[in-house]
């Protein structure tokens, strides 16, 4: 196994700093989550002490002069997203991204296009975009191919063959694995992966258990975890900016419906329906909300949806006012087949969403809309009542 790993240094950091151009030569941290629960998702370079995953007051304690930007998780999966598609439709089909700035590729099997690892490195730079500090290593598994770039020099890469010895120096928080893990192991005395290599093994599962004996052999290199490249398929996203930021779950639920109807007039065509839905939400004061809504048998029409989505807004509360709803699709699915009800009315009412739905594909739009409550309350007449379309 030939693993090539390209590492992107401070992707958020990079992508809030695009927009904000004053973030450039800023100490800044890069959070997410909500309230008392705020982390560091990424961290200016200068802040020494500071860790990814580390909670928001500890990161003050190492530095309180800091600027701190609220985490804008689905742009940023946007453009790491394109930088895969790149990837998989220029240099190889098998790409890995398992987080933000993070790339696994398999090497394997290209050598008749690119003759030596010379020649594949300089094809990744050539399509990978230009403001970041790229780094890239090449090893016989993931994550000594991780540690090869992490310690390659920007511009250039690394190649680790059997030599692993500097890794004994590196310190325990470079593992790929939780916060609280590495916590234990600096309390346990074990600070570097030499030290957690001479460990013995029985101790390190009794404490960590099966998660123990995958730490001890990454601290001597082994890894032999395989390369889960991205599911082909069509990824559709919509969302939408809330006129007024809302406080109710009845106005997001409408939001999500408007966005549904989207998707619904895009696979239309496809008899298609639904089968992963990842919803989220942006608040005020930009903190993200996101969950992931799977269906056992494909959602074929608004009904499904929206009492799921309906369940999970209600099981999972908003961690403020909302102002941005959006809905991403990560995987479609054919029903199984139905029989028609022995009901007229009904059956009249799925030819009236049939000829509606026809309708609608032809116009490439919503064309039927119902009038929904919204805010009765509200003293503005506009915020009452809002059209939705019909769905199917």
């Amino acid at each position: 196994m030939k693993i090539l790993c390209i590492l992107l240094p401070n992707f958020p950091l990079k992508c809030e700093a695009a927009r904000k151009p004053e973030l450039e030569n800023s100490r800044v941290l890069v959070l997410q989550g909500a309230g008392s629960k705020k982390i560091v998702l990424d961290f200016s370079p200068e802040l020494k002490g500071v860790q990814k995953d580390m909670p928001l007051h500890q990161a003050l304690a190492v530095d309180d002069k800091v600027d701190t930007v609220q985490a804008d998780i689905p742009l940023y999966w946007s453009a790491f997203n394109g930088i895969l598609d790149v990837l998989e439709n220029v240099i190889s089909p098998m790409v890995e991204g398992p987080e933000l700035g993070t790339v696994y590729l398999d090497a394997g099997g290209l050598q008749l296009i690119y003759p030596d690892d010379e020649s594949l490195v300089r094809a990744i730079r050539e399509v990978l975009p230009g403001p970041f500090d790229t780094r890239i290593g090449i090893a016989g598994g993931k994550f000594p191919a991780y540690l090869a770039a992490l310690n390659s020099l920007p511009g250039s890469y690394r190649v680790l063959t059997e030599d692993l010895r500097f890794m004994k120096d590196l310190s325990c928080d470079v593992l790929p694995v939780s916060m609280k893990d590495k916590t234990m192991l600096h309390e346990f005395g074990i600070h570097t992966l030499g030290q957690l290599a001479a460990f013995p093994a029985g101790p390190l599962q009794s404490q960590f258990g099966p998660e123990g004996v995958r730490m001890r052999k990454l601290a001597h290199g082994v890894d032999d975890t395989p390369l889960v490249p991205r599911k082909a398929g069509e990824i559709i996203e919509e969302n939408i900016m809330l006129p007024s930021v809302a406080t109710s779950i009845d106005t997001v639920l409408v939001a999500v419906e408007s966005l549904v109807a989207r998707v619904f007039v895009r696979i239309g065509l496809k008899g298609m329906g639904i089968h992963n839905l990842e919803l989220w939400t942006r608040s005020y004061d930009a903190e993200h909300w996101e969950r992931t809504i799977r269906f056992k048998e494909p959602a074929m029409d608004m009904k499904n949806v929206r009492s799921r989505v309906s369940r999970v807004l209600e099981d999972c509360p908003q961690p403020g006012p909302v102002e941005q709803v959006g809905i991403r699709v990560t995987r479609l699915g054919y029903p199984r087949g139905k029989q028609n009800s022995l009901f007229t009315e009904i059956r009249g009412r799925g030819h009236l969403m049939e000829d509606i739905r026809q309708l609608e594909l032809r116009q490439g739009n919503p064309q039927v809309f119902i009038i929904k409550e919204v805010e009765p309350w509200s003293r503005i007449p506009e915020r009452r009542y809002a059209l939705i379309p019909t769905g199917r």
